[in-house]
């Protein structure tokens, strides 16, 4: 299965539409501040499209947070600014382990992150319209999980 994680796209939709045709994903998460353009997204995607409220989400009636299962995985989305995620992932993961979540996924930030040191694992994806990590590239992160239902995680460059 692969799975297109995204963040923080602020109504600047044709990257993610350019992503969603190059990676044809069988499943899209989106970690909030879609700024009201979520149906839009969501078609573009032909498949599963999980989205969550992120801080620029106005008048949204998005949900908060979701869980969601894949494979084995227990996925928590949330935005992750109300988890003091500009501070780092610590506090997030912590969180997540407490909540029995295998992986957070969160944006806010506008810098990917991909965090495999325990208590659960943490999946920033970056911006696909607004980077501030050194480059400034837009980035994604593409989850794939194995013939043996292992997951594996990329951040991806435009």
């Amino acid at each position: 299965m692969k799975v297109l994680i995204v963040s923080d796209t602020h109504r600047k939709n044709d990257t993610f539409f350019n992503v969603v045709k190059l990676h044809k994903p069988d499943m899209v998460i989106h970690c909030g501040d879609a700024e009201g353009a979520e149906e839009m997204l969501q078609e573009a995607a032909e498949c599963p499209f999980y989205i969550v409220l992120g801080n620029n989400d106005f008048f949204s009636d998005l949900p908060r947070e979701l869980e969601i299962q894949v494979g084995k995985y227990k996925l928590w989305v949330t935005h992750g600014h109300t988890y003091y995620v500009s501070a780092g992932s610590d506090y997030i993961k912590r969180e997540a382990a407490a909540r029995g979540m295998d992986i957070v996924c969160y944006g806010h930030t506008h810098r990917p992150v991909i965090d495999l040191s325990g208590p659960a694992i943490a999946l920033n994806p970056g911006s696909l319209s607004y980077p501030r990590q050194e480059n400034r590239r837009p980035s994604y992160i593409i989850m794939e999980t194995d013939r043996n239902g292992e997951a594996h995680f990329t951040v991806a460059y435009l």
